[in-house]
């Protein structure tokens, strides 16, 4: 009995992995994938920072908000009763007395925004933010 050779050449193909049709991905797209990564977490950190710690005014203050740390700069406006602030930043300036003590905090709330940090309730008598660049 002599037995004939089966054909497999179509089920080759079928099980022969096409090198252009490769499960690992090339260079550019795991670059392409790491950028990927890169800019969620950006963004993760860009929401963080927008939903970061505010603060409460001192209860029954309208607190005046000045140009510069002291209360001789000019006013830029003032903050309703029960306002919240976003520290983003603090720097030394004059010193002040407020119901949360007396110190030369204040607090920057807004580029060219400053508000004494003794009317704001940080839970602190020191810094509780980055010192201000200038």
């Amino acid at each position: 009995m002599t037995s004939t050779p089966e054909n497999t050449a179509g089920t080759a193909a079928s099980t022969t992995a096409d090198p252009s049709a490769s499960t690992v991905p090339d260079g550019a797209a795991v670059v392409a994938e790491a950028e990927a990564v890169t800019e969620a977490e950006g963004i993760a950190v860009q929401a963080m920072a927008a939903t970061a710690a505010t603060y409460p005014v001192a209860p029954g203050y309208r607190l005046n908000v000045r140009s510069g740390p002291s209360s001789r700069s000019s006013l830029v406006r003032q903050l309703p009763y029960g306002a919240r602030v976003a520290i983003r930043c603090q720097r030394n300036g004059e010193r002040v007395s407020g119901p949360y003590g007396t110190n030369d905090i204040w607090d920057c709330i807004a580029p060219g925004q400053y508000v004494s940090d003794t009317y704001v309730r940080t839970g602190s008598d020191g810094f509780v933010a980055p010192r201000c660049a200038n």
